[in-house]
């Protein structure tokens, strides 16, 4: 009887891979199967003495071969009929294989297809559906990273069309990008579900958040030019976190820094709001931000950043919001590694300029990762030729939008009320004429009633927080002569509605989100056209309407900006006939440091690469 040594061979091999599943055993790879030889093919029954001696030496010397080489219950011995007797167990492992062995090949194949289907359809169903496996328990992989889509259908172009003309919306994209379609609902956000709870409280995303959402979420790199109170926070903060959360840190360690984000900002104040809004967004994703300023002592800010990668807390810190000064400070004393940020936001870019923090923040980017590997949003009010050069620099074709007018414009929700004074010393009595008019209470304030005055000087903002406090006022101040603590003991209160009336210099005008301001009173007229449009931007945010009331004696500074004043009135569609007694020449704005020499004309020239 001929035996065909391919086909057994070929069974053999598979019947090895079933069972090696079947019991989970670890086997050798490679399995040999003994195939009789000549000698050893196997004859009926009843075949004559010298074929049964024949079987016996065959069987002997299989046993020999067997014991020689390492054993392996998986070796085949093909039994076709009944002349040789083994024990029991051998005739039913025997039966086993042969019955096995009677699979055809397609048959092997269609079960292995079978399970690896079935695993593929398991771990599928874990990542994609894990609710309808363990009934109304919450995915855990849910928020394992961004969605790809929103879970509403994209806005059509006349949406689009529609929502751009009717907010002013201008949107420069560059060859080198798709057009952007803006997010008109927070549902079209591709972000993960419960990143999505900060929406609670809004309505509908604010026309920058709509445009620079988009390209953001993309990692391309974004310039946004919106007035303040737009929600400018945001814009860049759930680009941010859906990063963050789509790529988890490597374990903290020395050699691996778990900061990944800076948001650089140009005030104390705006530092600490901005970190307590991320940080508040995070947690529920493991991830914390470190707000590092000046004003106190950076001690403890240098001891808590070295030693970051020892916290045992399940919250990682991947997030630094801070001054350009004290970030540079803890940077020359090792304490802050920014190798590992790849994602940079420039928050009021043209204020951090202002403040003459240009090169600070060059040295800063700088100790980041490589413009090629880095994203980096800029927000400003403006987009004077600094901020253009800025962007230029240490961004790759960002798509600009630009809310309203680059031109630094009032908030359209603010209503304005200009008073022409004859002697300032009238101040005292016309505020307190207008705390009684607003219906101000003295003990405490609703939250819709809240008052922010504005002082030029420090020495000013604590004589009229005095002068309110005999009048029976409860009043908290904000300057630069208080400790940092006592700074921000004022604002929380503040903005709780414990104490309904804020004394403030302008470092209370950019950047911060007091909710529910509803008059700003002007007691000294800035500086600038600029702090004037900061300070009433304070009321009338996130929709809301509010009023503004200016003090103008035309002493000092103030005459010199009675044309721009009158000129910012009435782009507002607001009027007071009394600044016509000041001239009303509007001057070329003038540099810090170049005064009229200054040109803000010349056409930003791109950077050119020199290949040697």
């Amino acid at each position: 009887m001929a035996i065909d040594t391919p086909s057994i061979e070929k069974r053999s091999k598979k019947d090895k891979k079933e069972k090696k599943d079947k019991k989970s055993k670890s086997l050798p790879t490679e399995l040999e199967t003994i195939v009789p030889t000549e000698s050893e093919q196997i004859t009926p029954a009843s075949g004559s003495d010298d074929s049964k001696a024949s079987k016996k030496k065959s069987k002997k010397r299989k046993h020999a071969d067997v014991e020689t080489e390492a054993p392996n219950e998986d070796q085949m011995v093909v039994d076709s009929e009944p002349a040789l007797e083994p024990t029991e167990k051998k005739k039913k492992k025997k039966k086993m294989e042969h019955e096995d062995g009677q699979d055809t090949a397609i048959e092997t194949t269609d079960k292995k297809e079978k399970k690896k289907e079935k695993k593929r359809k398991e771990k599928e169903g874990k990542a994609v559906d894990t609710k309808k496996q363990n009934g109304d328990k919450k995915k855990s992989s849910e928020d394992a990273g961004p969605s790809q889509v929103g879970t509403a259908p994209a806005s059509s172009p006349a949406e689009i069309a529609a929502f751009l003309t009717k907010n002013n919306i201008t949107i420069h994209v560059p060859s080198s990008s798709s057009p952007v379609k803006p997010f008109l609902t927070f549902a079209q956000l591709p972000i993960p579900e419960s990143l999505r709870t900060f929406s609670a409280n809004f309505k509908e995303p604010s026309p920058v958040q709509a445009c620079t959402w988009p390209p953001a979420l993309e990692g391309k790199d974004v310039v946004g030019i919106a007035e303040t109170g737009s929600g400018k926070t945001l814009a860049f903060g759930v680009p941010a976190l859906t990063r963050l959360i789509s790529s988890p840190p490597p374990p903290p360690s020395k050699s691996n820094p778990t900061i990944t984000t800076l948001v650089l900002a140009p005030t104390r104040e705006l530092a600490i709001q901005t970190h307590e809004a991320l940080e508040g967004l995070g947690q529920q994703f493991g991830i914390a931000s470190v707000a590092v300023f000046g004003g106190v002592p950076k001690e403890g800010q240098v001891k808590m950043l070295k030693n970051l990668h020892k916290a045992n807390s399940k919250l990682v810190t991947r997030i630094i919001v801070g001054t350009p000064g004290r970030i540079l400070d803890l940077m020359s004393e090792g304490a802050c590694d920014l190798s590992g940020v790849d994602f940079l936001v420039l928050d009021e870019a043209d204020r951090m300029l202002d403040k003459g923090f240009e090169n600070d923040i060059r040295k800063i980017i700088s100790n980041t990762k490589p413009q090629a590997e880095r994203q980096t949003l800029m927000f400003s009010a403006t987009w004077p030729e600094a901020v253009r050069k800025l962007a230029s620099t240490f961004q790759n074709d960002p798509i600009r939008v630009t809310v309203g007018s680059d031109d630094l414009t009032a908030n359209s929700h603010v209503e304005q009320v200009v008073e022409v004074l004859d002697d300032s010393r009238g101040k005292d009595s016309r505020l307190l004429k207008h705390l009684r008019a607003i219906g101000h209470k003295k003990i405490s304030t609703d939250a819709d009633a809240r008052i922010l005055v504005f002082a030029l000087y420090k020495a000013e903002a604590s004589r009229v927080e005095s002068m309110l406090r005999r009048e029976g006022y409860a009043v908290g101040a904000l300057h630069g002569d208080l400790s940092q603590n006592n700074r921000l003991q004022a604002l929380e209160e503040f903005k709780s509605g414990k104490t309904g009336l804020l004394v403030a210099t302008d470092v209370a005008a950019r950047g911060l989100d007091i909710p529910n301001v509803g008059t700003v009173i002007n007691y000294t007229f800035p500086l600038t056209i600029e702090d004037y449009i900061h300070r009433i931007g304070r009321t009338g945010r996130g929709g809301n309407f509010g009023k503004s009331i200016t003090f103008f004696t035309g002493e000092n500074q103030e005459r010199g900006l009675a044309g721009e004043l009158s000129r910012v009135l009435n782009d507002s569609g607001f009027s007071c006939p009394d600044l016509k007694k000041f001239p009303m020449t509007i001057k070329k704005k003038e540099h810090g440091s170049y005064g009229a020499f200054f040109r803000d004309d010349i056409p930003v020239t791109t950077r050119k690469k020199i290949v040697f």
